[in-house]
């Protein structure tokens, strides 16, 4: 699979295409698929009735004409709320069915919405292509082989520190690092870190790329995949 061979150099449509199109729907995602990306990345949260939606954010308001807390309203609640360009609030499910062969990496957004992902993932044969990460430790509990997962917060940080001093870290029980090139005053993704990756055989993946210039350099230091909201524009760094 594309997102966890080190030697792929894969272009992921973040939330879809999400630069041009309304983010995290049907419609983005087709976009992302037709112009050029490889794999998929998007969000999810649970519904009032414990249903997972892809959203990211825990509210309506940033990106329907909706309002109020996903948590706390059903799936019939959502049915009607605009996500842009008549686009809906698709369901998990719907996108797993609606792309069925895409590598999808999958962002979970608050801690309990962990066993309803394993649940869809196995009912639609998707264990294989799908990762699953998120900045919530207690999600990925219970994400372990053969389900596939991108390395935590603390994962990332333990990693980064071994990276800088040398140090030989332990087997990893994740798959793959979905990382931003910074976080706070910490510059993670560097060449140090990206080649202690490639060693164990950890692709990174580093979100979110819009500028050219940026892929280009990222590509230098060895950085597997490029996550931007702009797919059309990286297509040929793709090397998949």
């Amino acid at each position: 699979m594309i997102l966890l061979d080190p030697a792929a150099r894969p272009i992921i449509a973040h939330r879809g295409s999400s630069g041009r199109f309304p983010e995290n729907t049907i419609l983005a995602f087709e976009q992302g698929l037709a112009n050029g990306a490889d794999a998929l990345e998007l969000d999810v949260q649970r519904t009032a009735d414990d249903v997972p939606v892809v959203i990211h954010d825990a509210t309506l308001d940033r990106t329907t004409d909706g309002q109020g807390e996903v948590r706390k309203l059903t799936l019939r609640d959502l049915a009607g709320v605009d996500a842009g360009q008549g686009e809906r609030i698709p369901t998990f499910d719907q996108v797993l069915e609606r792309f069925p062969e895409t590598p999808l990496i999958v962002e979970l957004k608050e801690p309990g919405v962990g066993p309803v992902i394993a649940t869809a993932l196995r009912r639609h044969a998707a264990v294989s292509r799908v990762v699953v990460g998120s900045f919530h430790g207690r999600a990925l509990r219970r994400f372990r082989p053969p389900f596939l997962r991108a390395a935590s917060r603390g994962e990332i940080g333990f990693a980064w520190l071994c990276a800088r001093f040398g140090w030989s870290a332990p087997s990893p029980r994740y798959d793959v690092f979905a990382v931003p090139e910074r976080h706070g005053w910490i510059h993670l993704v560097d060449r140090k870190f990206v080649r202690s990756s490639t060693r164990a055989g950890t692709p990174v993946h580093v979100w979110t790329v819009n500028e050219r210039g940026d892929g280009e350099r990222l590509r230098g230091l060895g950085v597997q995949g490029i996550i931007t909201d702009m797919p059309e524009d990286f297509r040929d760094l793709s090397a998949s």
